[in-house]
């Protein structure tokens, strides 16, 4: 698979989960890991963004495809009966 289909299939992939609620970790720099929570808001065709719950407030961020490819950025989708992380290989699943 090329890159470009492993990106498509990435997008493809958050598309179905627009609107649900996601568990982000991503790579904070010298050797942190930022775990947050929010909720899959839009997907572009590059990027897609992320509303970060926080306390009085709300805050954006965007990550590319290519950093959950890379896996400098993992996403789980929280449903009710547990979480399911969203990777290129479940583009298939239910």
């Amino acid at each position: 698979m090329t890159a470009k289909n492993a990106l498509n299939e990435i997008k493809r992939n958050l598309d179905r989960h627009v609107g649900e609620k996601i568990l982000l970790r991503a790579n904070g720099g010298r050797r942190k890991t930022i775990e947050r929570t929010g909720v899959l808001e839009e997907t572009y065709p590059s990027v897609f963004v992320i509303k970060l719950d926080q306390e009085n407030s709300f805050k954006r961020v965007s990550y590319s495809y290519a950093d959950i490819l890379t896996e400098t950025v993992e996403l789980m989708v929280c449903k009710d009966e547990g979480q399911v992380r969203v990777t290129l290989s479940q583009g298939h699943d239910a």
